[in-house]
């Protein structure tokens, strides 16, 4: 994770500016909508100098940066005051801060260590509940037509039945396929990207080894595969950990070759 906050007090100096000119503002008659893109044109060239257009940038970025921060921090549950940000920055550009240099990065660090726990604990929480939602899921799946369950604990049901050969694991196979969470959500299609996937069996997750080597080509299927045969607790952006995965695959082709790459993008691929 990357550290929180330990360049607070520089970002923190274009929120003392921000703050004053707030207070002035506030003290300022509200201006007419129709006067304000002259006021904001004006106030980008009230520069004396390049240099302090310059500076005056570099701080605004940093604000951005700070303020994102925050706000990260806010939506965990922890709200930092602003206004103690500022003061921080005041005290130091007076010469008498109320931490020592030493103080001040021991504060940034158990910041961190606060902000990590909690992320640790928010992301085990989502994780218990993937879990929990996954049990449910395959446990209703299981109970429809024509669904049959590997020893494994992979799902699956045969919309259409091929008549082709069954791949091995080491070979590598021709494929479209559409995969989903529980909740519908897609994450990947080969449909969509209108190109079938090519990959060796041996190099996707292992519910996609064992289950495509139980298809004949020209078959379809519908997989169900548990967390322990997919991602487990490994998280992406596009699969949250511990994930129940859902994907229906033709089987188009066993590809004869003696080099096989695996396609890049490919959701099954490790």
């Amino acid at each position: 994770m990357k550290p929180v906050l330990k360049m607070s007090v520089l970002a923190a100096t274009i929120l003392l500016a921000v703050g004053c000119q707030d207070e002035k503002t506030a003290e300022a008659k509200p201006e007419a909508p129709a006067k304000v893109e002259q006021v904001a044109s004006d106030a980008a060239t009230a520069f004396a100098s390049e240099d302090d257009k310059a500076a005056y940038a570099i701080g605004a970025s940093l604000a951005q940066y700070l303020s994102a921060n925050l706000d990260q921090q806010k939506e965990m549950g922890m709200t930092l005051d602003r206004d103690q940000v500022l003061a921080g920055v005041r005290d130091v550009f007076a010469g008498n801060s109320r931490l020592t240099p030493e103080e001040t990065q021991q504060a940034l660090q158990d910041l961190d260590k606060r902000v990590s726990e909690m992320m640790m604990a928010k992301a085990q929480e989502e994780a218990d509940k993937n879990s929990k939602a996954g049990d449910e899921f395959r446990a209703e799946f299981e109970k429809q037509d024509g669904v049959m369950k590997t020893d494994s604990g992979l799902l699956y049901q045969v919309e259409t039945q091929g008549e082709g050969e069954k791949p091995q694991a080491t070979d590598t196979v021709k494929v479209h396929y559409k995969g989903t969470l529980t909740d519908g959500t897609e994450f990947d299609s080969s449909y969509k990207r209108n190109q079938p996937a090519t990959f060796p069996l041996n190099q996707v997750i292992p519910g996609w080894t064992e289950g495509v080597q139980l298809m004949p080509v020209g078959s379809k299927f519908k997989f169900v595969i548990p967390p322990e045969l997919a991602y487990g607790s490994q998280a992406n952006p596009s699969i949250p950990a511990n994930s129940t995965l859902v994907f229906e695959v033709e089987l188009l082709d066993i590809v004869k070759s003696k080099a096989p790459q695996a396609e890049a993008g490919d959701a099954a691929t490790q």
